[in-house]
């Protein structure tokens, strides 16, 4: 929630400095380049450490920057790239935060439960998406130190509350230190082409689909609905992911399951175009919570195959390359909006991105045969060694 809070305010403040779809983007690759950087040793250190006490770190390096942030608006000192500079280190501390928390789920569900669990999982992130957004939407009304303040103080509680984490304890073998265990994640999912083909195909349909950068552009000069309707926008999406999760948990897919991996991303294609040519408010929101619904079915079949089908003692770096690749194409796809919006027009920008992912699709359904007749999961793997 307070992650979410924070983004809003970020990209209206940005917005509201430059009025440039560029800087917009260019939110997007400051968070980018640390995850880059730093997501590979990230998930060393979530294999050899304890992952809860990981994970709770992270969150409160988030928090500490919202707390600047807050500080910054509230004195009239913040500049755009000060911003950058204090986004640059939110980026660093997601870094850890992915892999250390893809990894610790599956320790605290049996196998046969982790789809349901991924599902839920989503549902609570959702649920504070929905809430967040919103809030900070209404918040900014106050001044940018607002929701700034907010999300801080909401960041460094969530990293209390982790300490209330109890994972079922298992014994797991520490990977030596060395370069080559680093880059162990990546050969371990070339060589499993139903987890490369999922990664990939999740990457490329958020980094061409993706309209997220580009909300604050609709708000203001398209759409005419100001910040509480940015707020909004930034809401829909996970209505619909929500919706879906609470689905999904009563009821997680069993059968078909690449199939309807496929169908969830064409259809996530299809409503971004619809988004893009839309000029009605209530429309946007539809589409948007039709996109977040499709897209939630894809991260729960994704999720699901990566924690299924990797053992315990390889999650942390197969995790990190999973969110190097998935949960940071988000930020780049946000830079690739924000570059295509300014060569384009953010309307053009965000129909060729749709048509992109339906493209990208079409094209892993042909070079993913065994992702595309994937049917079931595998509930016995998980506890087993590497070699």
């Amino acid at each position: 929630m307070a992650f979410q809070m924070q983004a809003v305010a970020v990209g209206w403040q940005v917005y509201d400095l430059t009025h440039s779809a560029f800087q917009l983007g260019m939110v997007g690759l400051v968070q980018y380049v640390p995850i880059v950087v730093f997501t590979l040793l990230a998930g060393q250190v979530a294999d050899r450490y304890d992952r809860r006490k990981v994970f709770g770190a992270s969150i409160a390096v988030q928090g500490a920057a919202s707390l600047v942030l807050a500080a910054g608006s509230h004195g009239h000192w913040l500049s755009v790239s000060g911003i950058f500079s204090v986004v640059a280190v939110v980026g660093a501390a997601r870094a850890f935060q992915g892999p250390a928390s893809q990894a610790l789920t599956p320790t605290l569900v049996p196998a046969a439960l982790v789809p349901k669990a991924v599902a839920w999982s989503s549902g609570a992130f959702q649920t504070a998406t929905i809430i967040g957004p919103s809030v900070g939407g209404l918040l900014y009304a106050f001044g940018a130190q607002a929701p700034y303040a907010t999300a801080a103080a909401l960041a460094l509680a969530g990293a209390g509350l982790t300490a209330m984490v109890r994972p079922q304890r298992e014994e797991r073998a520490r990977p030596a230190a060395t370069f080559s265990s680093v880059f162990s994640g990546i050969h371990f999912i070339r060589g499993h082409p139903v987890i490369l083909g999922s990664i990939s195909l999740d990457l490329f349909a958020v980094l061409l689909g993706g309209a997220t950068a580009l909300l604050p552009v609709f708000a203001r000069d398209i759409l005419h609905v100001g910040a509480w309707g940015l707020g909004a926008l930034r809401s829909a999406p996970a209505v619909g992911s929500l919706a879906m999760s609470v689905l999904l948990g009563r009821r997680p897919p069993h059968e078909g399951v690449g199939g309807k991996m496929f169908a969830a991303v064409i259809a996530f294609g299809i409503t971004t175009i619809i988004f893009g040519l839309s000029r009605s408010f209530a429309l946007s929101l539809a589409t948007l919570v039709l996109m977040g619904a499709a897209d939630t079915v894809s991260v729960v079949i994704r999720a699901s195959l990566v924690q299924l089908e990797t053992p315990d003692v390889m999650r942390g770096r197969v995790g990190a390359v999973n969110y190097l690749f998935v949960g940071t194409s988000n930020q780049l796809g946000e830079f690739e909006s924000g570059v295509t919006a300014a060569l384009f027009g953010t309307v053009p920008a965000t129909v060729l991105g749709g048509v992109g992912t339906l493209v990208v699709a079409l094209a892993w359904m042909r070079m993913f045969p065994a992702l595309r007749s994937f049917d079931r999961f595998r509930m016995g793997i998980g506890r087993g060694s590497v070699r």
